[in-house]
């Protein structure tokens, strides 16, 4: 690697300095402009959250004694998964309590004031050296993923014997294929296998289409010209582009706004795409595969889809069942699962009891799969069973005829609306539009609960 004090430019990295200091910022930005072609610099945490939405930072070198918040009380950049930025903080005020809450909040680096710019700039190639090792272990694991299809769509039952059948037989199209199913049946995983069986030699490139601000849904798909907007302070190319010659898989494809939703369309009809602030359009090749959880038909008969796109991206429609309806399939879930994630944890598998089984069969598994998944886990951590775990679930949920016999109104609507979040995996923005609420009345009563109850916090989290 050339040394940073040669001036070597690396173009697709950006970088963002937070620092209250004016001589720190200039110093910062003037040196990390030779290496780098987008520096912004900010006073304040809420100064650099408002740069952050506008535009994502491959890099943030952040000092913890701030005015306002502090370096690290800047929650909304380091705990943000979608858009995730590797961390240098910097002090003059350091003690192994201040170093050890800043490995907490997700630091990559720790520079001491005052620094000299060649003690910044290793700590620097420190953070990209690791960023492009991520970037090859995960070229290497696609690789390894086209060359070993899939084995996780476990089971032999009838149900999920003809999902497995579909894919097969479709896997090799270019057809559009749309995914339907309640949150936790796997549909991203099906949308994988379809992937992998097929002869596309691009990328598998997932988005959560309810993850993404509305506003910024487009850039991220069709990308945007150098100041297209503010922030924009050079051209990125859009997800499209990205999996040209691949798949691009539509995750929570209902939650796109509907003008963004006659863009797509025009996207697929055109198979090109027009980047923001462009006039011209870029053919891309590119597989469709959108997955839901909602019932797409009654979202157009409401007229929140248009029905041109759902017959679009509808040309193959596969559903999957939920757990509950292929319970045959349970014991081989049950040991994948234990295998699998037994050996990942580096921890004995448990065995479970003829009645831990039966418990198992009997359980409604709201949460599908995942939840299936995430019980092992436990388990596993455990080791055994959680006591009295499934008497837990049946407890705060209503009985299986629909009764609510006994709740107050007050704990029907709780219970309804935290369920509904939880389908909607903590995406309140989703979860107020399907409620038909604000996303201020969604804050204010999970405020309220979470004072009450910690779990509330957790899955408002």
């Amino acid at each position: 690697m050339n040394s940073p004090l040669q001036g070597t430019q690396t173009p697709a990295v950006s970088v963002l300095v937070v620092d209250d200091e004016v001589g720190m910022r200039s110093f910062l930005q003037k040196a990390l402009a030779k290496r780098f072609a987008l520096v912004e610099i900010a006073g304040s945490v809420e100064e650099a959250e408002e740069l952050r939405k506008r535009c994502h930072f491959d890099l943030l070198i952040v000092d913890i004694k701030l005015p306002g918040r502090s370096g690290m009380e800047w929650h909304e950049a380091f705990e943000d998964t979608n858009r995730s930025s590797d961390i240098i903080f910097m002090t003059a005020y350091a003690d192994l309590d201040t170093a050890i809450q800043a490995l907490r909040a997700g630091a990559s680096d720790f520079i001491l004031k005052p620094f000299r710019l060649e003690q910044m700039m290793n700590a620097v190639d420190r953070c990209l050296d690791k960023r492009a090792m991520e970037r090859a272990n995960f070229v290497l694991r696609r690789e390894v993923d086209n060359a070993f299809p899939m084995t996780d769509m476990i089971g032999t039952g009838p149900a999920i014997k003809q999902v497995l059948d579909v894919i097969h037989r479709v896997a090799n199209t270019p057809s559009a294929v749309l995914i339907e199913g309640e949150t936790g049946t796997g549909k991203e995983l099906a949308a994988r296998m379809l992937h992998q069986l097929s002869n596309r030699s691009g990328p598998f490139v997932p988005v959560n289409c309810g993850a993404i601000a509305p506003d910024l849904l487009e850039a991220e798909l069709f990308g945007h010209t150098k100041g297209a907007f503010t922030g924009a302070n050079k051209a990125r190319e859009g997800l499209f582009n990205f999996a040209s010659g691949g798949t691009l898989f539509l995750d929570e494809v209902g939650e796109i706004p509907l003008l963004m939703q006659a863009k797509l369309l025009r996207a697929l009809e055109q198979k090109a795409v027009r980047p923001v602030g462009s006039e011209q359009e870029t053919s891309v090749d590119v597989r469709i595969i959108a997955a839901t959880n909602r019932q797409l038909k009654e979202e157009v008969a409401e007229n929140r889809f248009r029905e041109d796109l759902y017959y679009r991206l509808n040309v193959l429609s596969i559903t999957l069942p939920p757990l509950r309806d292929r319970r045959e399939d349970l014991p081989d879930l049950i040991h994948h699962f234990s295998v699998k994630l037994s050996r990942e944890l580096g921890l004995s598998p448990i065995p479970f009891t003829h009645d831990d089984l039966k418990a198992m069969q009997a359980y409604n598994w709201s949460g599908n799969i995942r939840e299936l998944k995430n019980l092992i886990e436990r388990c596993i951590l455990l080791g055994k069973l959680p006591a009295d775990y499934f008497k837990e679930q049946d407890s705060s949920e209503p009985k299986a005829c629909g009764s609510f016999a006994g709740w107050s109104l007050d704990e029907v609507e709780k219970h309804h609306i935290l369920l509904t979040l939880e389908q909607h995996s903590g995406n309140k923005s989703s979860t107020a539009r399907e409620l038909g609420v604000s996303r201020k009345t969604l804050d204010r009563k999970l405020a309220a609960w979470a004072q009450q109850d910690e779990t509330v916090d957790e899955i408002s989290a």
